[in-house]
């Protein structure tokens, strides 16, 4: 990250040092705890390397870092014959995004805004989706009430689909908010929760604790009169969804699992009539997720001026922005 300054440095050094950080390296380092001190320091203008300290403290082995793909296990090999064993690692270096591309937030957004620029109309009045920075960053006190505010901003009770892509703990899960605009008492669009996770482990349940506090904090921020209690019993939900091989494929499949859902979703989604409709264990196969990212990085290749900067992360959207 650099050399901290020597004691008694001026706060002029200080910010001057900071910014040679928060340059182009820092910008490839999305995600990950250096990339939150980047915006942390967007925000705010100034920070002190105690707090840089704390953060990293607090973040390094929880916010993932995709600067960097690491090299893929001898056992993955071990599972294909001679003869499927090419064309298996060019298919994976495509679903993890290749050697030294790993998918990171910033591709992600690239990605999943072509996606929503095919949206009609009627599919843009049902479905919203959410920074996949902004859970990482609602855990943090500090920029909390920043992140509820951005999510106000959505307007994501007019909708019927929430996605909250999630990148915590090394993995990509995804998140959906199932008609929250609807009462928690309703019989037929009642609200409740789906994690659709391509690698299910142990974190499961301990990640739902975090979800439902932030899901208490947004009925909050957005002045909704329903009880806290009430709030704490919406169905938290995890289907038997397509597993991936490791987290590395993880940020493609929740790109898919968006993808499949806004063609699939009912107009009226209901726990007790059907769910979980399409999301099975066989919902999808390898090569039908290697052939979406292909035809997706064409279509980019296309439109280089669907290039995701990141730049305006901070900045406030307008409620049809995506």
């Amino acid at each position: 990250m650099g050399r901290k300054p020597a004691a008694g440095s001026s706060s002029a050094d200080l910010n001057s040092t900071i910014c040679d950080i928060f340059g182009d390296y820092v910008s490839k380092h999305r995600s990950c705890w250096l990339h939150i001190v980047a915006n942390h320091y967007r925000c705010k203008k100034n920070i002190t390397w105690e707090e840089i300290e704390r953060i990293k403290k607090r973040y390094r082995h929880t916010a993932p870092c995709f600067y960097r793909t690491l090299p893929h296990g001898v056992r993955h090999m071990r599972e294909h014959s001679p003869n499927e064993s090419s064309n298996w690692m060019d298919n994976h270096a495509i679903i993890t995004g290749g050697e030294g591309n790993r998918m990171d937030t910033q591709k992600f957004q690239c990605y999943i805004k072509s996606l929503w620029k095919n949206l009609s109309e009627e599919k843009r009045a049902a479905f919203v989706h959410l920074d996949s920075l902004w859970f990482t960053l609602y855990l943090d006190p500090s920029t909390r009430p920043t992140v509820l505010t951005l999510i106000k901003q959505k307007c994501i009770f007019s909708k019927k689909y929430v996605f909250v892509p999630i990148v915590y703990w090394g993995h990509w899960r995804l998140l959906i908010l199932v008609h929250f605009g609807e009462t928690l008492d309703s019989e037929s669009r009642a609200p409740c929760m789906l994690l659709l996770d391509s690698l299910q482990n142990k974190d499961t349940k301990r990640l739902e604790l975090e979800i439902r506090k932030f899901i208490v904090d947004i009925f909050k921020s957005e002045g909704r009169t329903e009880d806290k209690k009430a709030i704490s019993q919406i169905p938290f939900l995890v289907p038997k969804v397509p597993q991936g091989r490791d987290s590395e494929e993880s940020g493609s499949y929740v790109l898919y699992f968006i993808n499949l859902f806004m063609k699939s979703a009912p107009n009226n989604f209901s726990i007790t009539k059907g769910y979980p409709y399409f999301m099975v264990q066989n919902w999808f196969g390898p090569d039908k997720l290697v052939l979406f990212l292909k035809k997706l990085e064409k279509k980019l290749a296309r439109k280089p001026e669907m290039t995701y900067t990141g730049t305006s992360r901070y900045k406030p959207r307008g409620k049809d922005e995506v």
